[in-house]
């Protein structure tokens, strides 16, 4: 990998499965002098970085940030001018609520070339790992992606009555914890409380669960499974096919899947 002018990879790793990883992000990895990479990505694919390659942790979890955001920012700028090959491994898609744009500018002002891998979204892939279409003719027209994370613990702004559309699928990313105000404030903006639900919990990994209820009584399902961040939550019609559609079985998989019988098909 030649680098004449400092430059960073912004590589997006999936969702977790290392068979999801594109042929690029692949080859960045193998060739990288160092990686940074993220929480999110999961061990499969650490386990996948050569030896010799020098790995640096930053993760961030909610309320434990191992390195701050302007932290990271730095870190890049500063291994970029070393002349060593550089990869910022995210997990998901880096544009896709990882921040990848903001360190993507930062390298910019700081005159570092940066160069885009893009990864396959949570949406998407955990979605169908649980049996889960995100559009169906005649019953999804469209899909929208919505961080479910707040600042500072304040109470999620977004336009609920514009999200309360029956032919929409939700997916909501980090929205464990801002559950119960999803759930009212959709149900208060129209939307059916008996609308298919569903919450996937590391999914399209090996302990992949998935928790499958109508919007009123996704919490409780939710807290019955203990299902833990990271998780993905999405409402809509089409979660109904998480049955019939439902062709993967991880390593892991026990008989504990909540599944009222409201949403079977």
């Amino acid at each position: 990998m030649s680098n004449n002018n400092p430059r960073v990879y912004l590589v997006g790793a999936g969702p977790g499965d290392p068979d999801l990883l594109t042929l690029k992000a692949h080859r960045l990895m193998n060739q990288a002098d160092v990686i940074v990479y993220d929480r999110l990505v999961s061990q499969a694919i650490i386990d996948l970085i050569p030896h010799g390659t020098q790995r640096i942790y930053v993760g961030k979890a909610p309320g434990k940030h191992h390195m701050g955001q302007d932290e990271i920012n730095q870190l890049l700028v500063k291994l970029a001018n070393t002349s060593r090959k550089i990869v910022r491994l995210k997990g998901g898609d880096p544009y896709i609520f990882g921040r990848g744009s903001e360190e993507a500018q930062f390298l910019v002002q700081h005159g570092i070339d940066f160069e885009y891998v893009p990864g396959i979204t949570a949406a998407s892939a955990c979605s169908a790992y649980a049996g889960i279409p995100l559009t169906h003719r005649g019953i999804a027209r469209s899909v929208r992606f919505i961080t479910g994370h707040c600042r500072a613990d304040q109470p999620l702004e977004l336009n609920w009555n514009s999200l309360a559309d029956k032919q929409t699928t939700l997916v909501f990313y980090m929205g464990i914890a801002s559950l119960p105000q999803l759930r009212t404030e959709l149900i208060k903006a129209g939307l059916d409380a008996s609308t298919p639900a569903a919450a996937v919990e590391n999914g399209t990994t090996s302990v992949q669960r998935r928790c499958i209820s109508t919007l009123d009584k996704i919490g409780e399902a939710i807290e019955a499974m203990s299902i833990q961040s990271p998780a993905l939550i999405i409402i809509g019609d089409v979660v109904s096919f998480a049955d019939e559609l439902n062709w993967f079985t991880p390593q892991s998989e026990t008989s504990n899947e909540i599944v009222p019988q409201a949403v079977k098909n």
